[in-house]
């Protein structure tokens, strides 16, 4: 996952914090509320599609007593279509803005043909197959908030043989709803952020979904898996 790692070093805000080991994460948990290390456990556990790499990372310290963090990046071959990352938070006081005891936060970029981040609807687009996600698969969050930016790069000079490049991020956090013992359902939202991720990304959908999702097209002819 290097050009995954690479890609979110900058830019990313309070979730560019140095790589950390799946050691450290362990240590936290054993000092953490239970229903904080049986969210992480579950993050831990999930299952998903093949194309999506998912590893542990560091996370930031200063968001909320407690946290943990995942790095993805949607791979085909050796090409990295998309990646990302997404924080657990957990505050057991609570917290106002959140209303509730957890947050989650993400980062999801991907690479654009030009003239698909040219249409001036791609951001309400982009926000809607992240609430789209979450929908598909029954989830249930509050407060949610986020931005969508679009971002075009162009070369010159010694760089002028490089064509155009544009790139889709997508920053967002909701509050999970807790379930038994005050626990969210965290490894059905990682596997909706999966989800967001394969959509940003152009593959096509894991199985049958939401029709009212719109999809980026694939930017490759078919390939047999």
């Amino acid at each position: 996952m290097a050009a995954a790692q690479g890609r979110l070093s900058d830019g990313a805000g309070g979730m560019d914090e140095a790589k950390g080991t799946e050691e450290e994460a362990r240590h936290k948990g054993s000092t953490a509320p239970p229903a904080f290390t049986a969210a992480v456990e579950a993050l831990r556990a999930a299952r998903l599609r093949p194309q999506i790499e998912v590893e542990p990372t560091r996370a930031p310290q200063r968001l909320a007593p407690h946290t943990y963090a995942l790095e993805a990046a949607v791979v085909d071959g050796d090409e990295d279509l998309a990646d990302g990352r997404l924080v657990l938070l957990h505050d057991p006081a609570g917290h106002d803005a959140w209303r509730g005891t957890f947050r989650l936060v993400t980062l999801v970029r991907a690479e654009l043909e030009p003239e698909m981040a040219a249409d001036p609807l791609l951001p309400d687009v982009c926000w809607s197959w992240l609430t789209g996600a979450l929908q598909a698969r029954g989830l249930m969050c509050g407060e949610p908030s986020g931005t969508v930016t679009r971002a075009s790069s162009h070369y010159f000079g010694g760089l002028s043989a490089r064509p155009a490049a544009s790139q889709i991020e997508i920053r967002a956090s909701w509050t999970p709803r807790e379930g038994l013992g005050g626990v969210p359902d965290t490894a059905a939202h990682l596997a909706s952020w999966c989800d967001l991720l394969a959509q940003v990304a152009g593959l096509p959908p894991a199985g049958p979904g939401d029709a009212s999702i719109v999809t980026l097209p694939q930017r490759r002819g078919p390939q047999s898996r």
